[in-house]
């Protein structure tokens, strides 16, 4: 293969990577307290050759001196949009959405043997059975909601519960209403510094020389703000990631035109006698 046809073989794998991550934005457009992404891009190694064997040929250049043949783009990295979705009111006692931008809820998520805890935004809360007299407070995967004291866990068998706007846990007993828990809603300084960690969760990457006390502060009650009966909606703007999607469908066929064009081009040259 030509260097035109590595060029853009190279291009197009790439650009099918930003296809699947302008796909994957699109499938959550309705997904709670999700953050859309986005694909940088950046060129691959390129050759200097000088060309120029004269000073005076170079009078009146405009360009750089020299033809810089490259390798093609690469998927540089991709950045999170970390701005906050509009609330949406749901009328669920268990939808609760933060309304500060920083405010992040504890998730603990346990992947080969390890437990962590990781942050989201999505405050789509559910209720799992873990015995007979006790259920737990997890989000749509089962995964545990932190509390002051770890996962949150009720006794069975109450009337009603609900959320307060400071993420107290409210539960109603036979007429009577108590608060049996609060949710450990955390303060992300420098949200940029977390990376995305599947199921709509988010992490502090490893061996980044992090410390984690100045990233994520714990926060009194009084200084929590929620909005039960609510959730924060995705903040996908679906009119851009169309835009997007048809640029980048444009790229990648303008790509796969070229190896067809150079295929052509060589084979007239085959056939010159």
């Amino acid at each position: 293969m030509s260097r035109v046809g590595y060029q853009a073989s190279v291009t197009m794998g790439q650009l099918q990577k930003k296809l699947d991550l302008i796909g994957h934005n699109m499938a959550n457009a309705n997904t709670a307290g999700y953050k859309s992404r986005q694909a940088d891009f950046q060129s691959l190694l390129f050759q200097q050759i000088d060309n120029l064997n004269a000073p005076a040929n170079a009078q009146g250049r405009l360009t750089p001196d020299g033809i810089r043949i490259g390798s093609g783009a690469a998927l540089g990295h991709t950045n999170t949009n970390l701005q906050a979705g509009a609330v949406q009111t749901t009328g669920r006692g268990l939808d609760v959405a933060l309304l500060n931008d920083s405010q992040w809820f504890q998730v603990s998520v346990t992947e080969g043997g390890a437990t962590e805890t990781r942050f989201t935004r999505s405050g789509a809360f559910y209720l799992s059975p873990i015995n007979d007299t006790q259920v737990m407070l997890t989000n749509q995967d089962g995964q545990p909601i932190v509390g002051q004291d770890g996962p949150i866990l009720l006794q069975a068998g109450f009337d009603g519960i609900e959320i307060t706007s400071t993420g107290q846990i409210q539960v109603t007993r036979n007429g009577q209403t108590q608060i049996e828990d609060q949710l450990a809603i955390v303060q992300i300084n420098n949200p940029r510094v977390l990376e995305a960690s599947g199921d709509n969760n988010f992490r502090l990457p490893d061996n980044a020389g992090i410390n984690p006390a100045e990233i994520v502060q714990e926060l009194n009650p009084a200084d929590i703000q929620v909005k039960s009966g609510a959730l924060e909606s995705s903040n996908v703007d679906l009119a851009n990631q169309m835009t997007e999607l048809m640029v980048t469908q444009r790229a990648y066929q303008l790509n796969a035109r070229s190896i067809s064009t150079n295929d052509q081009m060589m084979g007239l040259v085959n056939q010159l006698r």
